[in-house]
C-alpha cells in the first residue's frame, strides 16, 4: 500500500471581515484542493491566518510550520502572494526546515521550491542591501577619520563554523522536542503514562520520528522528555535569577 504524502494547508486573509465572510478563503481552499486532487495526499492539518501581509508575526503560520515538522509534511499555500514580500519573514520560512508548495505553481517543489523562496528573499533584500552599502561607506569614512570601530575579532572562522554546526544540530533537536511537547502532554492526559505507552500512541497516530520512521521506541520518547526537562530546568533557573 502506497503511503500518502502528508500536507499542512495554510490560508491567509487580510482582514477579519474577509475571514468571517469567507471572501477569498474559499478560493484558496479550492486552489489547494485542485493542487492535491491528483495526488496520493493526506491533509493532516489546516490553519487560517487573518493578518496583514506586511506583518511577519503570524501565529497561525507558526502553528502550521510546527505541525508540518511534527508530521514531516509539506506546507501548501494557494498562491505565492499569500506569503509575503518581507525578507525577514521569507528568511524565517527558509530556516523553518519545511518543504513549501504553491498551488498556483504546481511544478515548483523540493529543491526548486526552496530555490524560488531564496530568490524571493534575495529580491526583497535588495533595498536593505543598498542601505547596508551606504552604512558601510559611512563606517569607512569614520574609520578614515581615526574613529575606533568594532570589537574583539579573536575567534577564528573555523572555530566559529564548528560551534555554529554544533549549535545548529542541538537547536534542531530541541525544536523537534518543543514541537512534540503539546502532543506528549495530550497523550499523557489520555492515560499514556510511561515512555513505552507514549511510544505506542505515537506509532498508532502515524507521527514520524526525526528519521522518518513511524515506529517509535521508548528510548526515543525518553530522549525528547529529557530535552524538555532540561529546558524547563533552565527556565526555572532563569526565573530565580531575575
Amino acid at each position: 500500500m502506497k503511503v500518502k504524502q502528508r500536507f499542512v494547508a495554510y490560508y491567509r486573509v487580510s482582514t477579519r471581515k474577509q475571514g468571517a465572510s469567507g471572501l477569498g478563503l474559499e478560493a484558496q481552499r479550492t486552489a489547494v484542493g485542485n493542487y492535491l486532487g491528483d495526488r496520493t495526499a493526506k491533509v493532516v492539518a489546516e490553519f487560517t491566518e487573518i493578518e496583514s501581509g506586511k506583518r511577519s508575526d503570524r501565529p497561525a503560520l507558526d502553528q502550521a510550520l510546527t505541525a508540518a515538522r511534527v508530521h514531516q509534511a509539506a506546507l501548501v499555500v494557494a498562491k505565492v502572494d499569500r506569503l509575503t514580500r518581507s525578507v525577514g519573514f521569507l528568511s524565517r520560512l527558509l530556516e523553518a526546515g519545511v518543504d513549501v508548495r504553491f498551488a498556483d505553481l504546481p511544478t515548483i517543489e523540493g529543491p526548486t521550491g526552496r530555490f524560488m523562496l531564496q530568490q524571493m528573499a534575495a529580491v526583497a533584500e535588495l533595498e536593505a542591501g543598498l542601505i547596508s552599502s551606504r552604512t558601510r561607506a559611512a563606517l569607512q569614512a569614520a574609520k578614515a577619520r581615526g574613529q575606533q570601530l568594532g570589537g574583539n575579532r579573536g575567534a577564528t572562522l573555523s572555530s566559529k563554523a564548528r560551534a555554529k554546526g554544533r549549535d545548529t544540530q542541538v537547536g534542531l533537536a530541541q525544536r523537534r522536542a518543543n514541537d512534540l511537547a503539546p502532543l506528549l502532554d495530550e497523550l499523557r492526559c489520555e492515560g499514556n503514562s510511561t515512555p513505552t505507552d507514549i511510544a505506542r500512541a505515537l506509532t498508532a497516530r502515524g507521527v514520524p520520528t526525526a528519521r522518518g520512521s513511524t515506529t517509535w521506541s521508548a528510548l526515543q520518547v525518553m530522549r525528547i522528555q529529557s530535552r524538555l526537562g532540561r529546558k524547563r530546568s533552565d527556565r526555572a533557573v532563569s526565573g530565580a535569577q531575575s
